[in-house]
């Protein structure tokens, strides 16, 4: 993926409104920051839609029960967003339960029509979500919306990793070889590690009386400072 070709913003979201697709409130700073700033920055703002509610990632602290740890988490990701540039209005959060959002059957039908809707009232021309290599459920269940997102709602689709920055190098992936793009985000850089320290729940110790509580992996951090941004193509 480091040799995909650099291309303007309008080959990512075609011209128009992109739908970002993150399975948790971080993953739309760490994998579209830099995207969301440009797009803002181009006069097309794109809307940043939060599958899950957060609550998975500490589910032992006594201080942050499951409703404060979900108001916590959407504090964050507005906050993220606002430094990013995006108006608060170009963000939702649709409550699929963390580490359990849904692959297929009834539910993952439901969720599908609601970001229809939601593709629709935004003007989406383009829905963008983690890759589908990305070892994590929720990501992959996130991939499969876009997917059917996509197919029923006539839109294109990208995917952009989150974990999959994590895979060895010298991993085989099924199918052909990724084909895909980068946008250069050098400008944006210094907004997108702000947007992405928003999110402090995650990588520091705000919330500290569960031992077993979530964390970003340093390695990882890494993988989302460089000055470009990865979108593949499904």
């Amino acid at each position: 993926m480091a040799a995909f070709p650099v291309v303007p913003l309008d080959v990512v979201t075609g011209g128009r409104t992109a739908l970002i697709l993150a399975p948790h409130a971080d993953d739309e700073s760490l994998g579209c920051g830099g995207l969301i700033a440009t797009a803002v920055a181009a006069g097309q703002p794109p809307f940043v839609l939060i599958l899950t509610d957060g609550t998975g990632s500490h589910p032992h602290s006594a201080r942050y029960p499951p409703a404060r740890l979900k108001a916590l988490r959407e504090a964050e990701a507005r906050a993220a967003v606002e430094l990013l540039g995006l108006p608060a209005d170009r963000i939702g959060f649709l409550g699929l339960t963390d580490t359990a959002s849904p692959m297929e059957g009834h539910d993952f039908q439901i969720a599908v029509g609601d970001i229809l809707k939601t593709a629709g009232a935004c003007g989406a021309a383009t829905v963008l979500a983690p890759w589908e290599h990305d070892p994590h459920g929720d990501h992959l269940s996130a991939h499969r919306m876009a997917q059917a997102v996509a197919g029923r709602g006539r839109l294109r689709h990208l995917a952009y990793p989150v974990w999959g920055w994590m895979l060895p190098a010298d991993r085989m992936l099924p199918g052909e070889k990724p084909q895909g793009y980068q946008l250069d985000i050098s400008f944006w850089a210094a907004a997108k590690q702000a947007a992405i320290g928003a999110h402090a729940s995650q990588y520091s110790d705000l919330i500290d009386d569960d031992p077993q509580g979530f964390r970003l992996p340093p390695g990882l951090l890494t993988a989302f400072s460089r000055p470009y941004e990865t979108f593949v193509m499904p």
